[in-house]
């Protein structure tokens, strides 16, 4: 646990009772605060209570009186779609809001760091899509390479549950939107910025407000350096203002999408060779195809931004290639969760957007395509330029016949997990890879993509 730091003696209030807000309200209990929660959730208040923790509900700007700041879980909206009721009431009274991750950046370091002989290092890692792959590649590399490595954020362990920190250890973070668009402190030593595609645009009030969000940070705390990919205009943009010039080696730019060159420093990935360029002159090299765990482009993207984290580290090249070798994949991205009858089962139920799909698309041939759910803003327009290796479409979803209307390749409609995984499998042939890549999400069915992913991988292991 990380207690934290400047708050004894004040009185602090918790907003959401989850994972992150339960592990805050511990966090300043042992910081010397006194801690006031509320979830409108009768389960989590009972959790919270149980532990000893006073809930009190904070409706107007009368009952924060006495209160220092109140600290919000990342899914409660405070500024769009419309502020949370107790947001607003803070907000009101004049009372700082924060999140789990600014209560971290502020308390992670200590008097004990100057008995070290290497500080410790934290790595944050944020984008549309890609960031957790990233994150964990990250955390792999630095584990294989002998480097203490803890995994937290949206990922892995609440960023005030993990150790304190150890000579050399590193911290490598995975943080949503969400989280940065609230964190009134944000220090990263290394940020990474893997991408940006439409996402939780109701939350953020537009493209604009979610850039925004995640450029905070970058522009919050000045990384020593920054991991930025620069395939789409907003990433070219950030990395253009995070640079002094074409020779600033704090910036390191990714690409999959081209050759990059220039005094600078970039590392890139073409036809499934990543290449590392500095000063001109090439600095490593690795070939990715054979690494079952890292498929297509979006993957080798997300592998070209971790060697470059890992590289800003001090990492010598040919030890990150030894760490990707052995690199498993996460679950329910690209996961190869079977392979039978010469055909490959493939579980990317997080891809919950439109673009994660037509990357998880673009790195199979031959695909029987299980695909729906709760569709987002923006339509399904931006798949039909990607579904030239689709030999048919599975589609689940309440809305499944709608869904499927918008394809532009043979689709069934199938509705259930169950359904779309019988008919697939009844049709599959030899050489063919069925993919959950659902281009939605899952809250129609589901509580979570987590979830949706199990559930396909219990189909499919129960069939073969």
């Amino acid at each position: 646990m990380i207690p934290v730091k400047g708050c004894k003696g004040q009185k602090v209030a918790v907003l959401g009772l989850g994972r992150s807000g339960l592990s805050a309200a511990r966090s300043l209990l042992a910081g010397g605060a006194e801690v006031l929660c509320w979830d409108d959730n009768p389960a989590a208040r009972e959790a919270a209570e149980a532990e000893g923790f006073e809930c009190v509900e904070l409706r107007r700007a009368g009952d924060f009186e006495g209160v220092a700041s109140l600290i919000v879980s990342p899914g409660i909206p405070h500024l769009y779609p419309a502020p949370n009721p107790v947001v607003r009431a803070a907000l009101e009274a004049g009372v700082p809001v924060d999140n789990d991750i600014g209560l971290f950046f502020r308390s992670f370091a200590d008097s004990t760091w100057h008995h070290f002989e290497t500080l410790p290092r934290v790595i944050a890692v944020t984008g549309s899509n890609g960031k957790s792959t990233t994150a964990a590649l990250i955390h792999h590399i630095l584990t294989e390479a002998g480097r203490p490595s803890q995994l937290a954020g949206n990922i892995g362990r609440g960023v005030l549950d993990i150790e304190p920190a150890e000579n050399g250890s590193v911290v490598v973070l995975e943080l949503s939107s969400y989280q940065t668009e609230l964190a009134r402190s944000l220090t990263p030593d290394v940020a990474v910025f893997t991408n940006l595609s439409p996402d939780h645009l109701d939350r953020h009030g537009g493209m604009g407000g979610y850039f925004a969000a995640k450029r905070r940070l970058f522009s919050e705390g000045g990384p020593d350096r920054a991991v930025v990919g620069i395939d789409e205009p907003e990433g070219l943009f950030l990395a253009g203002q995070l640079s002094e010039g074409p020779a600033d080696d704090r910036v390191i730019r990714v690409s999959v999408a081209q050759k990059l060159s220039g005094p600078g420093w970039h590392v890139f990935a073409r036809k499934g060779f990543l290449s590392e360029y500095r000063k001109g002159r090439q600095a490593g090299s690795i070939d990715l195809r054979p690494i079952k765990g890292l498929p297509g482009a979006h993957n080798h993207q997300n592998a070209c931004a971790a060697y470059a984290a890992c590289r800003s580290l001090g990492l010598a090249p040919r030890v990150i290639e030894a760490a990707l070798q052995s690199y498993p994949g996460l679950p329910h991205r690209s996961q190869i969760v079977a392979e039978a009858r010469g055909v490959t089962f493939v579980n990317d139920s997080k891809a919950t957007n439109v673009d994660a799909a037509v990357k998880a698309l673009s790195a199979f041939k031959k695909i029987r395509w299980i695909c729906g759910g709760l569709e987002k803003e923006g339509g399904l327009s931006a798949l039909n330029s990607a579904t030239g290796g689709v030999v048919k479409a599975y589609v689940i979803g309440r809305e499944a016949a709608g869904f499927a209307m918008q394809l532009d390749v043979e689709a069934e409609v199938c509705t259930t997990m169950a359904t779309a995984v019988e008919r697939a499998m009844a049709e599959m042939q030899e050489g063919e890879t069925v993919l959950l890549a659902p281009a939605a999400a899952s809250f129609d069915q589901y509580d979570n993509f987590e979830q949706r992913g199990e559930d396909f991988v219990r189909e499919v292991r129960a069939r073969l």
